[in-house]
């Protein structure tokens, strides 16, 4: 259900695609890049690469450990390039030049040639800076770090790459990516105006709208909507109303596409759990405290759209 959600929303989204990119995108642009390297091969790393390649026109290089992995990722991509030939919103040899500009490995030695590259694996703050810890002997002296984290602090992240601190940000992409234009932009107290400012025109350069935020707990987007999605939850802990009531006052009343519950449950109850978490233990602050129910749910498994089941059945 999600991939279809994904596949239709990204249809209605790239109404304008053969406009933002003509298959000659110049590689000598204001942000530098020339090759991008993802790191993870699942939805957030897929919509990467796959805007970069589509709308910034670069090449990039998708590693994930797992080959089934980028198996399953690159045939889903070429059902979303198909799917755009059909509604004719891009045609048949600018579909072939996208999926010629992307290549994948198994082995993070292939980013040797990646000037910028963004880490999208699960938050898992040990992988993540296992990851970090590599980086710097493996890519160019002068590439771009980037971290799509959700919740863990850049400054950690930023200390564990050795030698290139200064070149260490979060690039916070918004779920599912092809669709979403926002992109937060989180600087660690190591990184350089430099990298900063080129960070800023890649993403513009991938259609995107930045915004910047602090190396806060949450940062902003979930600073602000994960106390509201907990919030929905404890309303339906304590029988304030019904997951249908809470869903469509938000939805009917204040002109939000979906309501918290059912966001909550395309997010993943587990992400959302793990990212109050960080809130709470972080600040300290009781407002911040994970709902009673949304611990249960996890517990039982019950994730949302990914398990089948969570305040919804799919």
């Amino acid at each position: 259900m999600f991939k279809t959600f994904v596949i239709n929303s990204l249809s209605r989204s790239t109404a304008g695609s053969v406009r933002l990119f003509s298959g000659s995108a110049s590689p000598t642009a204001a942000h530098g890049v020339k090759r991008l390297g993802v790191i993870g091969a699942g939805q957030m790393g897929l919509g990467i690469a796959l805007v970069a390649a589509k709308v910034a026109g670069v090449p990039v290089t998708i590693v994930d450990s797992s080959q089934a992995s980028i198996n399953n990722s690159l045939e889903f991509m070429k059902r979303l390039l198909e799917r755009d030939i059909a509604k004719q919103r891009l045609t048949g040899d600018v579909a072939e030049q996208i999926r010629a500009r992307i290549s994948t490995s198994t082995d993070l030695s292939a980013l040797s040639e990646a000037d910028f590259v963004i880490e999208a694996v699960p938050e898992i703050i040990a992988l993540k800076l296992d990851i970090f810890s590599q980086l710097p002997s493996l890519t160019p002296p002068n590439a771009i770090l980037a971290t799509n984290t959700s919740s863990i602090s850049i400054t950690k992240i930023a200390a564990a790459a050795v030698g290139a601190e200064d070149r260490v940000l979060s690039t916070h992409f918004m779920n599912p990516v092809p669709v979403q234009k926002g992109v937060e932009i989180i600087t660690g107290l190591q990184t350089s105006p430099e990298t900063l400012s080129r960070s800023l025109a890649f993403i513009k350069a991938m259609g995107k709208i930045p915004s910047k935020s602090k190396d806060t707990p949450g940062f902003l987007a979930n600073r602000i909507l994960m106390p509201y999605i907990n919030e929905a939850i404890i309303c339906l802990e304590t029988g304030v109303g019904e997951k249908e009531d809470i869903d469509n006052i938000m939805k009917n009343g204040t002109n939000v596409p979906m309501g918290p519950l059912q966001l909550a449950d395309f997010i993943g109850l587990d992400t959302c759990l793990s990212i109050m978490k960080v809130l709470y233990e972080d600040t300290s602050d009781s407002k911040y405290r994970p709902s009673v129910l949304l611990q249960k749910m996890v517990d039982a498994g019950w994730l949302g759209k990914k398990s089948g089941k969570g305040f919804y059945n799919y």
